[in-house]
Order: structure tokens, then sequence, then C-alpha cells
């Protein structure tokens, strides 16, 4: 897809960061946007900020966490503008902390937005993405769906899901002429951080340094990039493409850098173990309790 101008693009967290600055690269480029997010007031800035650039712009907005939501939001868009050649599942978050403090419901609420929704998003598309002569698939997923880490486990889970989401995708429909691209940045300047739920009593998720950090314009323009050479995995950033390419050729060194200090804890795991006093028997050694009337001797 050469030519963006004139084509019909829906982005889903599109109020702010990444999928902000997405939206309004596109609208730049002369692509009508469809802006679709929970956060009205931020959705209609950015739609506003669209407008300007004289292109046609949608709202719709949308909890992704339920499905019907997005069947609405789906049905009206096509009976507004008929046909859509872009789709950029974008919206997402995270939870940072100890896995096993993680609830059932933190599970549901993560992998509902961050996988369920473009699953869905993708499935109700496909036939009106497939009936046009050029469109595309962009998944925003991240270098945690090809590295795993500590404390963002649920993450991980839902970035490989997307990232493998996407290869089905390209192996699927590649001849029918869909392109499907996963952008995989490292860490971003956004809100994702500081809007995660944290684990941990009394503290907040942490947010990485600013200087292994790429921003959403960059990101913006990679996905851009992506979508007109038809490329299936991004990595958009320095540290992004260190940790691919380390995972990618030396599996095992990823693996060991995780078990740095294990047999450390394991022993100090046993020394508390053997430390605490066992508990002492209800009955004392020796003594047993009178007979009762049906006992019988063992």
């Amino acid at each position: 897809m050469r030519d963006l101008r004139g084509k019909r693009a829906l982005i889903t967290g599109a109020a702010s960061g990444i999928g902000r600055a997405i939206s309004l690269r596109l609208a730049r480029e002369g692509a009508d946007v469809c802006l679709l997010d929970i956060d009205r007031t931020g959705m209609s800035a950015v739609a506003e900020q669209a407008a300007a650039l004289h292109v046609r712009t949608l709202e719709i907005g949308c909890d992704v966490t339920q499905s019907d939501e997005i069947r609405g939001a789906v049905q009206h868009l096509l009976e507004t503008w008929q046909a859509i050649d872009i789709l950029v599942n974008n919206a997402g978050v995270a939870y940072y902390g100890p896995t096993l403090k993680m609830s059932e419901s933190q599970w549901q609420w993560l992998l509902a937005i961050n996988l369920h929704a473009p699953i869905q998003f993708t499935r109700e598309l496909l036939p009106t993405l497939l009936q046009r002569d050029s469109a595309h698939v962009v998944n925003i997923a991240s270098v945690a769906g090809l590295v795993a880490g500590g404390r963002f486990c649920a993450y991980h889970v839902s970035k490989f899901g997307l990232v493998g989401f996407t290869e089905a995708l390209r192996a699927e429909f590649g001849r029918s002429g869909l392109g499907v691209s996963a952008i995989c940045p490292g860490p971003v300047l956004t809100q994702l951080y500081r809007s995660a739920p944290c684990g941990h009593e009394h503290k907040s998720t942490p947010t990485p340094p600013r200087f292994i950090c790429t921003t959403p314009e960059r990101v913006a323009a990679s996905t851009l990039r992506a979508i007109r050479r038809d490329k299936g995995l991004v990595l958009v950033s320095p540290l992004a493409r260190v940790l691919y390419y380390t995972k990618r050729f030396a599996p095992g060194l990823v693996d060991r850098v995780h078990r740095i200090g294990r047999r450390r804890k394991i022993r100090r795991r046993l020394a508390a173990a053997r430390a605490t006093p066992s508990s002492p028997p209800s009955t004392p050694h020796g003594d047993r309790p009178p007979a009762r009337a049906g006992d019988h001797a063992a």
C-alpha cells in the first residue's frame, strides 16, 4: 500500500500515546481516520487536530473489554463508511507485580484489552478488508512479545499472543493481498507504566529511564513504513533490536540471566525452613488419650 491518501483507517486506543501519534500521522498522509477509545475527551481533541488536516474523522466511544461494544462499534463504522482499508489494533494496558498476586479479574481485564479485542476487531473486519484492492492490519505488540522478563507475566502473555496472531494471519492471507504487521517497540514515552496497576503494596509501577525509551512519533513513523512495505515484524528501538537478536542467537544467555542468584535463594529458603521450629504434636509422645466406648486398638 504505497499511497495512503484517501484510505480509511480505524485506530483503537486513539486518544493518547501511540494511538494518537499514528492517527495524526495517517491524517497528515491524507487518510481518513476513525478514532476509537474509551476516553472521549482525549479522542475528541485528536479528532479536532486530524480534521484540521482536511481529512474525514469519525469518533467512536468504546470499552474494548466488552465484546458487544466492539461489535456495535464495527457495525457503526461500516454503516457510516461502508469499508475500511487499515486496522490499527493499538489499545493496550499493563500490570506490574508478582504473578501470584494478580487476581483472575485482572488477568481477564488485561487479556481482553491486549489480545481478545484485537482478535475480535480483526475477525469482524476481515470480510471487508479482504474485499479491498490493498488492505493492512497493524498489531501494536511489543518487544515483550518476543523476549520475556519478570513481573509483567500477563503483559508478556498477551503480546506473545499478538505476535503469533500476526504471523498466523500473514501465513493465511498473504496470498490474498492482506498485509499484516506486528510493531514491537521497546519502552515508549507514554502513560502505559504510570497507569499500570502494581501488585506491590504502597508502590507504583516503575517507569523505564528516558534514555532507553523511544517516542510515540517514532513508533508512528515505523508503523507507516511497515504499511507501505508490508513488513511483518518491526523492531522500533535499538533496545528492541538488541533484545530480539540476543534471544534469537543466544537464547541460553537470556535464560541464564533470569536464573542469576537462583542457588542462593534456594539455600536461603532451605535455611529458613530448618530454622523454623516444627510445631509440637497435639498429644505428647508416650501418652495416649483415654479409651472410649467403641475405640479399637490400632
